[in-house]
C-alpha cells in the first residue's frame, strides 16, 4: 500500500507539471550569492539558490534553499523531478532547518548517468498551492572539486603553532583551538581519518551558509582522538579584514581543492580518499553520518 501511494504521489505530482506548464527561471547576478547559481520567477516572486553546482556523473547530493520574498520557504519536504530529455527522475527533497531554527536547505540525492544539462523541477507548496520552479543544470563527468573515492590534495595548510594568534587563521570571534592544530599533508601521511571544512563564520551572508564551523567543533569534542578536525577560512588574512571584504584575499589552498562556492565539508578516509563531500551547509547528522562510516571501516 505505501508503495503504491508513493507511486500515485509521483504520477500526480508528474501532471501537475505537466499542467502547469512554466518557462524555466532567470539568473541573477548576485555579488553576494558566495558564488551559488541564483534564479528567479518573477511572477511568483520565489527565489532558489543552488547551493550544489559542482556536479559529476554517478550519484550527487543536491541542496538548495528556497526564499519568498525575503522569507525563506521551509515545507517538510518538497517533491523534485530530474529532467533530460524525456528521462525523469522523481525524488524528495527534505528540508534540513539549521541549528538555530532561522535558515535552512533542502537535500536531496540524484543519480545523473550522462553528462549534460539537465533541468530541476521543483514543486513548491505556497498558499495551499504547488508553484512549478525550472532552473538548469549541468553535469561535468567528473567535478572540479575533488569526487568521492579521489585522494585528498596534500595542502599544508596554517595552524595555530604557525601563526601568533588564531585570529589569523579564521575569522571567528570565538575561535576553538581544536580545529587549528592538524595539518592536512600531515593526517594524510599519517593515516588519520579527518573531516574537513572550508568556510569563513564571518561572512556566511547566503541562506546556504551555515554554522559548519561550529558543528565541528562539537564533533571535534565527541570523536576526540579518532580522527582529526581541521577548518580552513576561506580568507587567508581574516586579521587584516577587519569587516571590509574589499580587504580580503580568498585562500590559496581552494584553488588546491578546485572549490569556488563559500562553504564546504569532506570526509576523508584513513586511506587519504575522499568517502564524502558536501557543498553549502550540511547538517551535522549528514556529516557525522558519513564520518561514522569512515571510522567503523
Amino acid at each position: 500500500m505505501p508503495h503504491r501511494l508513493a507511486m500515485l504521489l509521483v504520477a500526480t505530482f508528474v501532471a501537475l507539471l505537466a499542467a502547469c506548464g512554466g518557462d524555466t527561471m532567470k539568473r541573477v547576478q548576485d555579488p553576494f550569492s558566495g558564488g551559488y547559481p541564483m534564479y528567479r520567477d518573477e511572477a511568483s516572486g520565489l527565489d532558489i539558490l543552488f547551493g550544489t553546482p559542482d556536479l559529476g556523473t554517478g550519484e550527487q547530493r543536491i541542496a538548495f534553499a528556497i526564499t519568498a520574498r525575503d522569507a525563506l520557504v521551509r515545507a517538510p519536504a518538497i517533491e523534485v523531478i530530474v529532467r533530460r530529455g524525456s528521462e525523469r527522475q522523481a525524488l524528495s527533497a527534505r528540508y534540513h532547518p539549521f541549528p538555530a531554527g532561522t535558515r535552512g536547505v533542502y537535500v536531496t540525492q540524484a543519480t545523473f548517468a550522462k553528462t549534460g544539462d539537465y533541468t530541476l523541477d521543483v514543486a513548491v507548496p505556497i498558499e495551499g498551492k504547488a508553484t512549478r520552479l525550472t532552473f538548469p543544470v549541468q553535469v561535468a563527468a567528473t567535478p572540479k572539486s575533488p569526487a568521492i573515492g579521489d585522494r585528498a590534495p596534500a595542502s599544508r595548510n596554517r595552524i595555530s603553532s604557525d601563526v601568533g594568534s588564531l585570529a589569523e587563521l579564521t575569522t571567528s570571534t570565538e575561535a576553538d583551538p581544536a580545529l587549528y592544530r592538524a595539518r592536512i599533508a600531515d593526517a594524510l601521511a599519517a593515516g588519520r581519518p579527518f573531516v574537513v571544512v572550508f568556510a569563513s563564520p564571518a561572512f556566511c551572508t547566503t541562506p546556504l551558509c551555515g554554522p559548519q564551523v561550529e558543528d565541528l567543533g562539537a564533533l571535534a569534542k565527541q570523536y576526540a582522538g579518532r580522527a582529526e578536525f581541521i577548518h580552513v577560512d576561506i580568507y587567508d588574512n581574516p586579521h587584516e579584514i577587519k569587516g571590509d571584504l574589499s580587504r580580503a584575499r580568498r585562500s590559496p589552498l581552494l584553488a588546491e581543492w578546485g572549490i569556488s562556492t563559500d562553504e564546504w565539508t569532506f570526509v576523508v578516509a584513513s586511506d587519504g580518499r575522499v568517502a564524502n563531500r558536501f557543498e553549502a551547509y550540511a547538517a551535522r547528522e549528514e556529516v557525522e553520518a558519513a564520518l561514522k562510516a569512515v571510522l567503523a571501516r
